[in-house]
């Protein structure tokens, strides 16, 4: 069981150094890495070491299928990583489960928009970059003055895959203006010399929505990026590829959204639908 300790730290260490993983990722690799050593069936007396996942299924079975997901997944990378150094393991219950698929929910323009006219300089700008390049809050956190070259932000995603994402002259100038105001060494967001962490960004963000009665979080921005580009007309492979999806199928579930979207449109909008109670054809 301690070599199994050790490996956990060294398979930390990995996501951090070598696969460019967040910190808030680590840690719940972390805490889903330590359910399993401390509540599986764990066998290691014999050559090949065998885990049997049951006992942590059990005990967390009142959780959400979305997070039990999570742990699993963490778990089997954990996994994969000792194979790949050499250890000989037998898993068993990882069984999948099924997720019941969410569309994501963008907000509006004129919402943005609304939100930006209170908001304070560093929520603004930070608003303006995930709504107008579809980043993540760690992206947006990580994003040094540095990336950012003619027109162009060079986005470093998961596992340090990087992309280049192009940015409106009216943005850059944005930017400039920001740092004139707050000069940074490195990062765009900085306070003190230090980056401003994922967290503060998001609790920025968030505050200023809350300012004008809005509940609408970093990654809503996001999506709302994406649905905005399909919506008007932009391949789905280039959505993709601006996002740093890994997979296009990844990118499908805004083509839903809007199709699910232009239904409700239809069905407000049309005058027989108008008719009828429940406003359904």
């Amino acid at each position: 069981m301690n070599e199994l300790f050790s490996a956990k730290e060294a398979f930390l260490k990995y996501l951090d150094a070598i696969a460019g993983y967040s910190p808030l990722t680590i840690r719940s690799y972390h805490d889903a890495i330590d359910e399993m050593l401390h509540l599986a069936e764990i066998d290691t007396m014999s050559e090949e070491v065998s885990i049997n996942l049951m006992p942590l299924r059990l005990k967390i079975a009142h959780l959400k299928a979305k997070t039990i997901a999570a742990k699993l997944s963490a778990i089997r990378s954990f996994v994969k990583y000792l194979r790949r150094e050499g250890k000989s393991l037998i898993l068993s219950g990882d069984e999948s489960i099924k997720i019941p698929k969410t569309l994501p929910k963008p907000i509006t323009d004129e919402q943005i928009n609304h939100a930006l006219q209170h908001a304070e300089p560093l929520a603004a700008l930070a608003i303006t970059l995930l709504y107008t390049m579809g980043l993540r809050i760690s992206e947006l956190s990580h994003l040094r003055i540095s990336d950012i070259d003619n027109g162009w932000a060079r986005i470093r995603g998961k596992g340090s895959k990087e992309r280049d994402i192009p940015m409106l002259e009216s943005i850059s100038m944005m930017i400039e203006n920001y740092l004139r105001g707050n000069p940074s060494r490195e990062y765009v967001f900085e306070d003190k010399g230090e980056k401003l962490s994922e967290n503060s960004l998001r609790y920025t963000i968030i505050k200023a929505f809350a300012k004008v009665g809005l509940k609408v979080t970093p990654h809503q921005l996001r999506h709302t990026y994406a649905t905005e580009l399909l919506n008007n007309g932009a391949r789905i492979a280039d959505v993709s590829e601006l996002l740093g999806h890994a997979s296009m199928a990844t990118t499908q579930i805004y083509t839903k959204l809007g199709n699910a979207l232009k239904m409700d449109h239809y069905l407000q909008s049309h005058p027989l639908c108008q008719t009828h109670e429940d406003s359904k054809c």
